[in-house]
């Protein structure tokens, strides 16, 4: 007998196959890992992400964001730079990495336009700083911490993922990586890929 598509695929159309092997990721490196491979297309589960596979603005930039997951940044969100009409947007990179990895990315702020927001484990803070505009609307904003620092962020982590990987995000820095020229889609990842290239 066939398995139902419930069975198969969770609400989100993830596939619950891929899903298992995130039950066994328990370091940054094995996460960003298996990201790498979701961006390459093996794979149709990415925790955090409610679908199976990333938006058609993402394909342009996925081989960079998966070199940057198998060099340390295990990614959480990103976005190319774009003017179109009214809109437009701020090219950025985000997501959790050691100590070490945090020093480099911060660096990039010294000696680059470049705008790194680096946040230690367990910080929590808001601010706002625009990415994404929507004629004179502002749609996203980076500037927050998203480890997860409360009891109830750090179960959604684990029902994604597991408990041991969860903890480690909770105790990860998570660093927000930004390109402060509107539009702007050249700059920002070659320097981010240079600075976590191996023997830079």
């Amino acid at each position: 007998m066939k398995p139902t598509e419930t069975e198969v695929r969770d609400q989100f159309g993830r596939l619950l196959a891929d899903r298992e092997v995130w039950r066994q990721a328990v370091t940054l490196e094995a996460a960003g890992e298996l990201t790498a491979r979701w961006l390459e297309g093996s794979s149709e589960y990415q925790p955090a992400t409610f679908t199976a596979s990333f938006d058609d603005e993402t394909g342009p930039i996925a081989a960079a964001l998966a070199f940057l997951n198998r060099n340390g940044l295990f990614t959480k969100e990103s976005q190319p730079g774009l003017r179109t009409g009214a809109n437009a947007q701020r090219q950025y990179v985000t997501g959790f990495c050691s100590a070490d990895v945090a020093a480099q990315l911060l660096a990039l702020s010294t000696r680059s336009e470049l705008v790194t927001v680096a946040h230690a484990p367990g910080e929590a803070s808001s601010a706002a700083i625009p990415v994404t505009l929507a004629g004179a609307e502002v749609v996203t904003v980076l500037g927050s911490s998203e480890n997860p620092v409360t009891e109830e962020q750090i179960q959604d982590w684990a029902g994604e993922t597991n408990e041991n990987l969860a903890l480690l995000l909770a105790d990860s820095w998570y660093v927000e990586i930004l390109d402060p020229s509107w539009g702007r889609n050249h700059v920002l990842l070659p320097a981010v890929t240079a600075a976590l290239s191996p023997g830079e």
